[in-house]
């Protein structure tokens, strides 16, 4: 009997469930659409369908749990969702309880930020570190950190907010209610809106902005610009994370990554100007290495340490 968990990763956009054995090999994966649409009774019959099928295919004998990982704020003992921008529905619903009653198993819910820095520590980039941060560069910026080798969530599950660090005094507005947020400044939203300031074109995408500063011309200067505020940006944000928690590793994902080469630099320049902690140590800032499957790895290993 092959013992295993399933990971539920759930987006905005996309469902994704896998069932994971207890070494990290992922046995199998389910992807499809989240229909927000048709309502959040429809999302949760997506969850707990796709959730069975794994179960069926692989035995309720050997499954150790069920984690999954959601956007928002997590109330880990009530299991519900608060404060959740992609999922709104989903607000102040006891879903833990709901999926729990459908299945008939223990489920833990995690914010997909901590899922994803799991993941990354189980399997990833992470895997010889107990203390680490990571940073989730996308639309916004989520963060997720891990000590002793256990996400710290706060009292409330509200710790790791880390793209609401102040990194622009009086910066630009943000909806949390504070100005000079880092994902103001250098989320994949924010660097498309300096292009569009920059009249670099309409309809950009990050991408799109990454394959400008690849020109040798003006567009291209322009757009190195941008990439270079953003670096900095990010550069402010981890000496400040460095200099608390003088962790040994801090991950970055997300879909921003392929322009590591546009942003690292100045970021890199920054920390070391800010930061005494890491001229001082062996500290590494790295890429993450599971990419987008990093939130389902880590809501998988979520079950293993109760067991």
């Amino acid at each position: 009997m092959t013992e295993y968990s399933i990971g539920l990763d759930l987006g905005g956009t996309n469902l994704r469930a896998a069932a994971i054995d207890s070494t990290g090999k992922m046995l199998d994966k389910i992807a499809g659409a989240t229909n927000f649409i048709e309502g959040r009774e429809a999302v949760l019959g997506d969850m707990v369908a796709a959730i069975l099928k794994l179960r069926e295919k692989y035995g309720a004998a050997g499954l150790a749990g069920i984690g999954a990982g959601v956007p928002g704020f997590i109330r880990i003992k009530d299991g519900y969702i608060t404060n959740s921008n992609n999922l709104p529905y989903f607000e102040n619903f006891p879903l833990r309880d709901q999926i729990e009653q459908k299945l008939g198993t223990k489920v833990i819910l995690e914010n997909d930020a901590n899922a994803a820095a799991l993941g990354e520590k189980w399997m990833g980039a992470g895997r010889d570190s107990d203390d680490l941060v990571l940073l989730t560069l996308g639309t916004g910026i989520g963060g997720g950190i891990v000590s002793g080798g256990k996400v710290l969530r706060g009292f409330v599950g509200m710790a790791g907010e880390l793209g609401h660090l102040t990194v622009v005094s009086n910066g630009n507005p943000c909806g949390c209610g504070n100005q000079g947020c880092l994902e103001k400044h250098a989320s994949a939203t924010a660097v498309v809106a300096m292009a569009h300031m920059m009249h670099l074109g309409e309809n950009l995408t990050s991408k799109d902005v990454s394959d400008i500063a690849m020109r040798q011309d003006e567009a291209g200067e322009k757009a190195r610009t941008i990439w270079r505020v953003m670096g900095e940006s990010l550069g402010i944000a981890l000496a400040t994370l460095v200099n608390t928690f003088n962790f040994p590793l801090y991950l970055l994902s997300g879909g921003m990554l392929p322009a590591w080469e546009f942003f690292a630099p100045r970021m890199m320049e920054v920390v070391k100007q800010r930061s005494y902690t890491f001229r001082a140590t062996e500290t590494k800032i790295e890429q993450a290495t599971l990419g987008s499957e990093a939130g389902l790895f880590g809501a998988a290993y979520l079950p293993w340490p109760e067991k």
